[in-house]
């Protein structure tokens, strides 16, 4: 029987790997887990974690606002972006730090460098060779940008988490749940913010219901969006940036942030010398277990790209750690996954949407709810909620639920364990609403939209 230097070897300690490393070592195995960065991963670094400190941070523009039809005076207000930027900092490095702890308390050695997959059962993490049992590469993703004139100016996400001065102007290009996030964040701010995406409509795959009506309310909150339109070149002045657009019009504006897609992290690791099968995208093809075309390399999170999601990752990463040694061989479940976008308002949605439970040959029924929340009757803010039941007429099951609105996250994750564990919609009919809250609205809707 081979001798190995370890038992597994995670490439990436962001969720998916870490979650995989703990585990395995809490079975008993010998784990190590190579970082060439922080620890943490996409999601503590530069992605959920910052993004939902920042999205805090601006929501607060519209508290102070609220706050005067609630009897509060609220004089001499500002917004310091520096000290905002520091004390996120500060917070993702207290993150960094109890993950490392974590995977020292696990027994998981971590190897900082970076690592490329020398043949089926070896890596190489700075000239260092190390052989393991079962590889798992858990790299995520990265953010992709197109290549025109002048691409080198704009920014993506990673640095829009930590510019050092907050830009007055700004394009963001994208209409994916990142470029809808970061536009409420520097509009909530202050910022003039222009969004372009080359599609009809922002948030290609969610509810067309969903999609129109956060588009309605970014534009009120003075977001402004342009459709069917995209990026040519970019221009560096003295004044800043000009962001030539494909229907001739050019933007003056201090930044141009890309939010149009992540790619799987996979380039140089050596995936393609030991034979490991990527899709077009570049993401390795596994099976329901996450091996793959190589029997000793598993992959799991963002860099499979199937679902793109950090609780996902950590699903995964669990669920191939209980199987490959802990003696409980089980799937991840990618069945009935909520995900929320932190714009402004939020969205929350799990299930089918309603066009793609018709695509697929259900007789559906639709249960909507539109109002303003009662915390917004007292001042003139305007923005308004939109709640909606996706139904089956034939079976009463309840297909998708989906909300644009305060708390939505919040509410949808307790509607999502009643969907997945197939919920009627008298179901919903016969439980009592907490009154007076938003919530109670998904449980008081009776009568079918035409």
């Amino acid at each position: 029987m081979a001798s190995y230097d370890y038992d597994l070897f995670v490439i990436g300690a962001g969720s998916g790997g870490v979650r995989a490393a703990r585990i395995a070592a809490g079975h008993g195995a010998k784990v190590a887990i190579a970082e060439e960065w922080r620890v943490g991963g996409t999601c503590v670094l530069r992605g959920c974690v910052p993004k939902k400190l920042l999205v805090y941070g601006a929501h607060f523009a519209h508290e102070l606002a609220d706050a005067a039809s609630f009897g509060w005076t609220v004089d001499g207000a500002r917004h310091d972006w520096p000290t905002l930027i520091a004390n996120k900092d500060r917070e993702l490095d207290r993150l960094n730090a109890a993950y490392m702890r974590t995977l020292a308390n696990a027994g998981a050695e971590l190897v900082m460098g970076r690592a490329t997959i020398a043949d089926p059962h070896a890596v190489e993490v700075d000239g260092r060779r190390i052989t393991a049992r079962i590889i798992l590469v858990a790299v995520g993703g990265w953010p992709w940008k197109p290549d025109y004139p002048g691409i080198e100016h704009a920014i993506s996400s990673n640095e829009a988490l930590s510019l050092p001065e907050f830009p007055t102007r700004i394009a963001i290009a994208g209409g994916g749940y990142i470029a809808v996030e970061f536009a409420g964040i520097f509009n909530a701010l202050g910022a003039k913010v222009t969004q372009v995406y080359r599609g009809e409509q922002i948030l290609r795959g969610f509810d067309d219901d969903i999609r129109a009506f956060l588009a309605k309310e970014l534009t009120a909150k003075g977001i402004d969006i342009r459709l069917g339109v995209k990026g040519e070149k970019i221009e560096k002045t003295n004044q800043g940036l000009h962001y030539h657009l494909s229907d001739g019009e050019v933007l003056d504006v201090d930044q141009v942030m890309y939010a149009t897609g992540r790619k799987p992290n996979t380039s140089g690791m050596g995936l393609d010398v030991v034979g490991v099968a990527l899709d077009e995208n570049g993401a390795i093809k596994v099976d329901a277990d996450g091996r793959s075309s190589v029997p000793s390399i598993f992959a799991v999170g963002d860099v499979t790209d199937r679902i793109n999601l950090t609780p996902v990752a950590i699903a995964e990463g669990h669920a191939f750690a209980d199987t490959q040694f802990g003696d409980r061989p089980r799937q991840a479940d990618h069945m009935c996954v909520p995900s929320a976008v932190f714009s402004q308002p939020p969205v929350a949605t799990v299930g089918l949407n309603e066009q793609t439970a018709r695509a697929v040959g259900h007789d559906v029924a639709v249960y909507k709810a539109d109002f303003r929340p009662m915390k917004y009757t007292l001042g003139d803010n305007g923005e308004r909620t939109l709640m909606k039941l996706v139904v089956d007429r034939k079976t009463d099951k309840v297909l998708g639920a989906h909300m644009v609105g305060i708390d939505a996250a919040e509410i949808i994750q307790g509607i999502a364990i009643a969907i997945k564990m197939g919920a009627c919609k008298r179901d919903f009919d016969t439980t009592i609403g907490i009154h007076p809250s938003a919530a109670e609205e998904f449980v008081t809707m009776r009568t079918a939209v035409a």
